[in-house]
């Protein structure tokens, strides 16, 4: 007997039961489901919620990885700065080692382990409870968290989150497909404005163990981000900048690895390239808007705003996380919108608050995330007004028709 058919068998044995969602969710994880549809409308399709979720995954691989050797490479040469060594990045030399990936596994992957840990029990407890098959909602969320949060994050704040951004930011709006908010950015949220100093973003962690040199460690830098709010000369070059040397959260730094990765979800059509592109071009014109401030002298540089201000439009693409909130945030098909002219002006609007967030609160100098949110709220407003202005166009030229 083959071990699908077993499995079959032992969810006929399930059937009824308290436990059944809970062995109903790993049995659909490894195969597709063999409940057929008897009566009504309906449509053959290849995939399911579950194989549509472990694509997302798939894109989203490559910047968890990046990340872990990104997190060893950013403690060893701040150990080597702090010793005035000067380090430049080599791919195969200083970069993919063995060192940065232990010490970076070391950080990074007790945060993915605790995200999806707590997020799966929640919603275990919850499918058990009211009875449901388990969703597969957080399959993305999990692997999305650990992402969007600084390495050095401890591990009780991450799991408190959590348990936040399921409950409230899911659950009680239904589960899965009826919430109004992301609940990655949800979870974020709750940890920016709960633990704020440790969300802050602007420094760069180094392991907490003995260097190289045999002294205790305790060195910190400014991000980029950082830097252009304090005005501050930055260090690293538009390549390090493209292809991800540098500091920040775990999966937003390899800008060539996000573009990979929304190229395969549009190819794939899951991800919409409307809303992508449009987040895009909004936030560039909102720094073309800024450019033009300070072009005018309207902005000095004695002003706290002068540095993220005098920031090349195009650059801001660059820094910070408002092309990984693009790709993986703002694409979200159950809080986008759903019309095509709504996705123009849901994802024009995220762009153009978000480089407004980042350079008028210097204090956090990202606003990806809230506006995001900000925008989750408002999308079903924008989809009810592009609905009824297409009804009342259609309306006039059916009165204007030629009998």
């Amino acid at each position: 007997m083959s071990i699908k058919s077993k499995l079959h068998e032992i969810k006929e044995s399930f059937r009824g039961k308290k436990m059944a969602p809970a062995f109903n969710a790993f049995h659909t994880f490894l195969f597709t489901p063999n409940d057929v549809t008897v009566s009504g409308t309906h449509v053959k399709v290849a995939d399911d919620l579950k194989r549509t979720m472990n694509t997302v995954i798939m894109s989203l691989v490559p910047c968890l990885i990046f990340g872990i050797f990104n997190a060893g490479y950013q403690h060893n040469i701040a150990i080597d700065a702090s010793n005035g060594i000067l380090t430049q990045v080599s791919l195969f030399g200083n970069f993919l080692t063995f060192d940065n990936l232990m010490i970076g596994s070391m950080k990074v992957l007790p945060l993915v382990i605790v995200s999806y840990g707590v997020g799966l029990i929640v919603e275990f407890i919850f499918a058990v409870i009211k009875g449901h098959e388990v969703e597969e909602g957080y399959l993305v969320t999990g692997m999305l968290v650990p992402l969007i949060v600084p390495v050095d994050l401890p591990l009780w704040m991450l799991a408190v989150s959590v348990v936040f951004g399921v409950v409230i930011g899911k659950e009680v709006f239904g589960g899965t497909g009826m919430n109004i908010l992301n609940p990655a950015l949800t979870i974020r949220a709750f940890l920016f404005f709960a633990y704020p100093t440790w969300m802050s973003g602007d420094k760069v962690w180094v392991y907490d163990a003995v260097n190289r040199s045999g002294t205790p460690e305790a060195i910190s830098g400014e991000t980029i981000l950082g830097s252009y709010a304090q005005n501050q000369e930055i260090v690293y070059s538009l390549s390090d900048m493209f292809f991800g040397f540098i500091p920040g959260s775990i999966g937003e730094t390899s800008k060539i690895l996000i573009i990979f990765g929304a190229l395969f979800l549009i190819f794939s059509k899951i991800g919409s390239w409307r809303i992508i592109l449009s987040t895009l071009l909004g936030a560039l014109f909102m720094g073309l808007i800024f450019n033009g401030v300070i072009e005018a002298g309207i902005i000095t540089e004695s002003s706290k705003f002068y540095g993220l201000m005098s920031v090349p439009y195009w650059e801001h693409l660059f820094i910070g996380s408002i092309l990984f909130g693009a790709v993986f945030m703002a694409t979200d098909p159950v809080t986008a919108a759903q019309t095509n002219k709504g996705k123009w002006i849901y994802g024009f609007l995220i762009g153009f608050i978000s480089i407004m967030i980042r350079v008028f609160n210097p204090a956090y100098p990202e606003g990806v995330f809230l506006a995001i949110l900000l925008m989750n709220v408002f999308a079903p407003t924008i989809d009810h007004f592009v609905v009824q202005s297409n009804v009342k166009m259609r309306l006039k030229r059916l009165k204007i028709k030629p009998a």
